[in-house]
């Protein structure tokens, strides 16, 4: 018989949908700024957190149904959130850009 190893299933907070915790991106409250929400890429930050698949819908989702404010129970300011998806979008598009993986620093 083999064995599984069982991946922590989270919940997307833009569509619903539960996916791998390896597959969403953390979001945490700012230790800096108690109303502003920042990404979490190497899921270390302290805190409540909340899961969104790295992805420009379902960010639009969230901010539609208000779900940043439910999972942080209050008003929140995403433009930290905002800042990292810009900033991922415009990494991408670069023709030699290398992201470093958790854990592949040197």
């Amino acid at each position: 018989m083999e064995r599984t190893t069982a991946q922590p299933l989270r919940t997307c907070i833009g569509c619903r949908r539960t996916a791998a915790r390896s597959e969403l991106l953390r979001l945490v409250m700012d230790r800096g700024d108690a109303q502003r929400v920042v990404a979490d890429p190497r899921r270390r930050l302290p805190g409540r957190g909340a899961w969104l698949h790295p992805d420009q819908a379902c960010l639009k989702q969230a901010v539609r149904r208000r779900a940043f404010h439910r999972a942080f129970r209050g008003p929140v300011d995403i433009s930290g959130v905002d800042d990292f998806f810009r900033s991922s979008v415009s990494a991408a598009a670069g023709p030699d850009t290398v992201q470093a993986e958790s854990g592949s620093e040197i």
